[in-house]
C-alpha cells in the first residue's frame, strides 16, 4: 500500500506544551488522523525547525525515534519520514532502522528518502554537506545498498561514498517495504524514482505540477517501467478557517477539498499529503480534514 491520504506533522511548537507534553500532542494528532481515514502519518527528518515554519531553535523531534514511538501508539496507519535526509545516516544503518520500524509496527513502515538540502543542520551538527551533484551521487549509491537490504538480499557495494559487504538485515516483517522519494528534479530525482521507488512525493509550485507529472511518466517509460506502477503524491499546507499564511489551501473543509481536487488531483497526482501547521494540534481539526478529503482518494 502506498500513500493515498497522508497527514504530515512538521511543527512541534504547541501552546503551553513542553517536554513530554509535545509528544503527547503528536500522539493525539496521529490517533485522530488514523480514526479519520488518513492512511499515513509522516514527520520531517530534520534537527532544526525549517525556515518558513519557524525558527531553528524551536522544538524538533528526531524522526525515527518519533515514528517508533508512534508505532506503539497507533494500530493501522502507515508511518514514514517525509523525507529522510540521506546525508544524515549510513545507508545500511538506515535500511536496518526502517526495517526495525516495520517489525515494530507489524508492516506499516515506508522509507521516504531524499538527497538532503538544509545546509545549516549539516554545518552545525557536523555532517558533510558537499555539492548538489555529490549529494545525488550519494543518494544513488545509498539506494543500491538500501533497496536490496529491504528485500532481504545481502548487497556488497564498494562505492565512492559508501561500502557494504554482504550486509545482512534481520529480522524483517516483510520483503517489500515501500520506498518513496521526495523532490522535484526532473533529471536526477525522477530518474532515481523510476529506478528504485514505489512512490514519488512531488515537491514543486502548483503551476509546475502538471508538467512534473508528465516528466515523471517519461522517466518511467525511458527504462521500460509502466508509469502506473509508480504512485505519486503532493504535499499541501492546509488551514481550516481564516487567517492562513500565503501558499496555503484555506477555507472550510469542503472548500479545501474542492481546491485540492482541482489543483492537485486534477493534475494526475494519485495521492494527497497535507499538513496543518497552524492548528492541526487542536482537537477535531484533523478529523474534519479527513472527513472532507477521504472521499477524494477512495
Amino acid at each position: 500500500m502506498t500513500i493515498r491520504l497522508g497527514y504530515q506533522i512538521p511543527n512541534f511548537t504547541y501552546p503551553g506544551a513542553t517536554g513530554g507534553q509535545i509528544f503527547d500532542t503528536v500522539v493525539a494528532q496521529a490517533r485522530e488522523a488514523e480514526g479519520a481515514g488518513f492512511d499515513t502519518v509522516l514527520v520531517m527528518d530534520h534537527f532544526y525547525q525549517l525556515p518558513g515554519i519557524g525558527t531553528p531553535e524551536q522544538p524538533m523531534l528526531e524522526s525515527y525515534t518519533t515514528l517508533g514511538a508512534l508505532a506503539t501508539a497507533t494500530s493501522a496507519i502507515q508511518l514514514s519520514a517525509l523525507v529522510t535526509g540521506n546525508t544524515y545516516r549510513n545507508p545500511a544503518m538506515l535500511a536496518k532502522t526502517v526495517t526495525t520500524l516495520d517489525v515494530v509496527s507489524h508492516g506499516r513502515a515506508i522509507l521516504g528518502i531524499g538527497a538532503g538540502w538544509y545546509e545549516r543542520e549539516h554545518h552545525d551538527l557536523g555532517y558533510e554537506f558537499g555539492t548538489f551533484g555529490q549529494r545525488f551521487e550519494r543518494l544513488e549509491e545509498a539506494l543500491t545498498i538500501i533497496a536490496p537490504m529491504l528485500k532481504g538480499e545481502e548487497p556488497t557495494v564498494e562505492g565512492k561514498w559508501y561500502q557494504a559487504r554482504n550486509a545482512m538485515n534481520n529480522p524483517r516483517h516483510r520483503d517489500d517495504v515501500p520506498i518513496m522519494l521526495g523532490g522535484s528534479g526532473e533529471q536526477k530525482t525522477f530518474r532515481l524514482a523510476a529506478r528504485f521507488a514505489d512512490h514519488m512525493n512531488i515537491i514543486c509550485a502548483l503551476d509546475d505540477l502538471g508538467r512534473k507529472v508528465s516528466v515523471l511518466k517519461q522517466r518511467c517509460e525511458e527504462i521500460g517501467r509502466d508509469p502506473a506502477t509508480l504512485a505519486t503524491s503532493y504535499l499541501a499546507s492546509v488551514h481550516l478557517g481564516g487567517g492562513a499564511r500565503p501558499g496555503t489551501f484555506a477555507g472550510q473543509p469542503e472548500e479545501v477539498a474542492e481546491q485540492l481536487h482541482e489543483k492537485v488531483l486534477g493534475q494526475g497526482v494519485t495521492g494527497l499529503t497535507i499538513n496543518m501547521i497552524a492548528n492541526g494540534h487542536e482537537p477535531g481539526v484533523v478529523a474534519a480534514a479527513g472527513a472532507a478529503l477521504k472521499p477524494l482518494v477512495s
